[in-house]
């Protein structure tokens, strides 16, 4: 941890040095405070109050200030200051709500001063005035803030912020009478020490609880303040109203603020949670820091400059029993560390893409960017020459233009508005889904919602005795899957016609299963039945290969220069004993008793039973008894979102996963579909589709999003009486004291559902006033407004 560097600075009469350096406390520290030689620094807890000395290698402990018998509250420090005119005299913020003074040059080892004991809650802040020696600031979590003068036993002004808590307050280093204030309400007030009944300006600056606050050193108008919406923000308050004039982004909340000297835009700050370490930033570049601590292992609780006047030695007390010197030298850059290429899409398919002119220099046919043909997309901001980042921010931009009418998202918004997500049977969902994709051009989109149909929702189980069709000339009990045919009816020239081209080198053999009851044969076209309602999840007999694969020898016509088919014995093995085989056709006993046929064609032959009026009718097997369950197909469902989602088509996934809710919804973690939900509604709040998201909030399948439109909504109301807003949360007025929800048709109070007209606040119940309406446009409870209800 320690680093061999070492700085000295010379300041005025004195001279600074050090090195970054650290020691071990007995306990944690809640605050630090340096006094104005920057020889010595007190640190302040629950269990420690002590003073060092900070010397050129180590901290040197100088006085215990917890002294006497039994442990007193008084001691359990929340804040410590030390008085910048008075290096003798400190004050410490307790946790039992007392604000004690010390007097280093007492000669008793009890350094202790006065006592003040006004507040009711933990004191949070304390403050001293940084050009009068004998007055006092402080905060408490009773949202009182109280002015002491130290030769005086009580306060001589108190100041109520009309809030819960008191968190920071700091007196102004260039306006003698002002002091800032902030609170848990996430206000900001400005106080004149003079006039305690009201303060002079009071401005929202963080949207939550603001922690701290501090003055510029130089700069009379700028007042940082830090929150727990992890963001510092820089306040010119020289405007008539507060004016944001520079706002940091960091990764946790904020609970010190501190500008660093002679640097006029940089400040330090530290977490009040999760993030352990101290950074500094440059309020001109908002989102990488611009040095950065790493020595503390726990949550850092206070920051001080060592001195008003020196950049270089930050002093910091942490949680983890440790005081700290760092050297400014000694912090690691981020900016080292960060990403040197940026890209960035437009809301019209432009693709922005900026890097380091190193990088792009040597690439040819770059042209430079020269502004967009329609409108601007994004704005870049000309950089100061006098700026300490003007080196390093020279970067080339080069920007990919879509073509006009080619990145079109027409057909995103009419799926969004047309897609059927509930309210109905599953098939039809299904189907009218697939039918406007279809007639938006989507067909693959169409043929998936299609294929969710044929998988979720068949017509029902067939039975396997319906698949299994009985063989026959007369047979009726089953649908034929295959038309018949008669060997007369047949054109001579089929078998020929019908072959595959072997010349093509097709090596596959073509195996045929024949026995006495059946014989299997596909027409041409490969038609179905006309009227069959069977489903076509079965083969074809069992004969494996392709369709056309199948064709008939013709004795006739046969072509000397095609290769002899031989079929192999093996290949037909016989279920039952052929008894009393009818003996087949003249040309095919000739073909058998030929000696240019082999054995295996020979039998196959005979076991063929033709005569003049035979049919043949295919058999089929099914593959299962009846279907196989939607179960089987989750895998592939699933492996078909995550297709869509990856090609961005994450429309298309949403809309499954509600469609198909639980089916599918055990099958996908957690994590991926509030993923697609965040996405999804993100791109329909950009086209301004606020209906079909909440729609697709309250349909989701996901408890982090079906959340999202129960939390931040506000609705601002009036009162029906005094026509004053409703600050209280009830539906009595605070000021009125009357009943804002009273129905002006029935005069009742509405426990229901209550409408009310945003221009005369009357309202009542909705069905009397949806009756009201159909036959007057007035208002019913008489004020004369046309009141309309859509």
């Amino acid at each position: 941890m320690e680093k061999m560097s070492r700085v000295t600075t010379a300041l005025g009469g004195s001279v600074l040095t050090g090195r970054t350096m650290h020691c071990h406390l007995d306990a944690p520290a809640n605050a630090i405070s340096v006094c104005r030689d920057a020889a010595q620094v007190v640190v302040a807890g629950r269990s420690i109050f002590k003073i060092y000395a900070i010397e050129e290698e180590q901290f040197v402990e100088k006085l215990n200030l917890r002294v006497g018998r039994k442990p007193s509250l008084n001691l359990s420090c929340a804040d410590v200051v030390w008085h910048q005119m008075d290096e003798n005299l400190l004050a410490t913020a307790a946790t039992n709500g007392v604000v004690v003074t010390w007097n280093l040059g007492r000669p008793s080892r009890n350094k202790q001063d006065q006592l003040f004991t006004e507040h009711k809650r933990t004191v949070n802040k304390v403050c001293f005035h940084p050009t009068e020696a004998h007055v006092l600031l402080s905060g408490s979590q009773d949202g009182f803030m109280k002015c002491f003068d130290l030769r005086r036993k009580d306060s001589v002004s108190t100041f109520s912020g009309q809030s819960e808590s008191v968190r920071d307050v700091q007196f102004s280093i260039r306006d003698y009478f002002t002091f800032a204030s902030t609170f848990e309400n996430g206000n900001v007030q400005l106080w004149d020490i003079r006039r305690p009944d009201r303060c002079e300006r009071m401005f929202t600056a963080h949207n939550g609880p603001v922690f701290c606050c501090d003055w510029h050193p130089e700069d009379r108008g700028w007042l940082a303040t830090g929150g727990r919406d992890k963001m510092v923000k820089v306040w010119d308050m020289t405007t008539h109203r507060a004016k944001e004039v520079h706002c940091v982004q960091t990764i946790a909340s904020v609970a010190r603020v501190k500008w660093r000297p002679e640097c006029r835009h940089h400040l330090a700050t530290c977490s009040m949670m999760v993030d352990h370490n101290i950074y500094v930033w440059d309020v001109r570049r908002p989102f990488v820091p611009a040095a950065m601590f790493e020595e503390h292992r726990d949550v850092t609780t206070g920051i001080a400059w060592r001195h008003p006047h020196d950049p270089s030695f930050l002093l910091s007390g942490s949680k983890d029993s440790t005081l700290c010197q760092h050297l400014f030298r000694d912090a690691s850059q981020p900016v080292e560390r960060a990403n040197p290429e940026g890209l960035c899409y437009g809301l019209f398919g432009d693709l922005a893409f900026a890097a380091k002119e190193s990088l792009v220099a040597t690439e040819s046919g770059r042209k430079p960017y020269t502004g967009d043909r329609r409108h601007p997309i994004f704005f870049k901001r000309k950089l100061d020459p006098a700026e300490p980042f003007a080196g390093l921010a020279s970067s080339a931009l080069s920007v990919f233009e879509m073509e006009p009418g080619s990145g079109s998202m027409s057909w995103f918004v009419d799926t969004a508005e047309r897609y059927a997500l509930a309210g109905r049977p599953l098939a039809e969902l299904c189907d009218h889904n697939a039918k406007v994709a279809r007639e938006l051009g989507r067909n693959q989109v169409a043929q998936t919602w299609t294929m969710l149909r044929i998988i979720y929702c068949s017509p029902g189980l067939v039975p396997a005795t319906n698949l299994n069709h009985s063989v026959g000339k007369g047979s009726s009990c089953g649908l034929p899957l295959m038309n018949s045919f008669n060997l007369k009816d047949m054109a001579p020239g089929l078998g020929s016609e019908t072959r595959l081209d072997r010349s093509k080198g097709d090596t596959r053999s073509d195996t045929v299963l024949l026995d006495s009851s059946a014989t299997l044969i596909t027409n041409e076209d490969n038609e179905e039945t006309e009227g069959s309602d069977v489903p076509a999840d079965y083969l074809l007999g069992d004969v494996e290969g392709e369709e056309d694969e199948l064709y008939l020898l013709d004795p006739e016509h046969a072509h000397s220069e095609e290769p002899e088919y031989v079929l192999p014995q093996e290949a037909f093995p016989l279920r039952h004993e052929i008894v009393d085989t009818p003996p087949g056709p003249e040309h095919l006993q000739d073909k058998a008793d030929s000696p240019h046929v082999s054995g295996s064609e020979a039998d196959a032959a005979s076991l063929v039973p033709m005569d003049s009026s035979f049919s043949l009718i295919s058999v089929s097997h099914a593959l299962y008894d009846s279907r196989l369950p939607p179960d089987f197909f989750s895998a592939l469902v699933c492996d078909m979102l995550r297709f869509y989602a990856e090609q961005g088509d994450v429309q298309m996934a949403v809309s499954v996963l509600i469609v198909l809710g639980e089916r599918v919804r055990k099958d996908i973690d957690e994590q991926t579909q509030e993923h697609w939900y965040t996405s999804y509604i993100d791109l329909l709040q950009r086209f301004c589709l606020w209906n079909v998201s909440n729609q697709v909030v309250k349909l989701s399948t996901s408890r982090a999003i079906s959340c999202l439109n129960q939390a931040s909504t506000t609705l601002h109301v009036n009162c029906s009486h005094c026509k004053r807003p409703m600050s209280s949360r009830g539906w009595i007025c605070d000021r009125c004291h009357r009943c804002a929800s009273m129905c002006a048709v029935c005069h009742h109070v509405v426990k229901g559902l209550f409408v009310w007209c945003q221009g005369c606040s009357h309202g009542g119940h909705l069905q009397h006033i949806m009756k009201w309406l159909e036959g007057s446009s007035h208002c019913p409870a008489g004020c004369g407004h046309l009141c309309e209800y859509s």
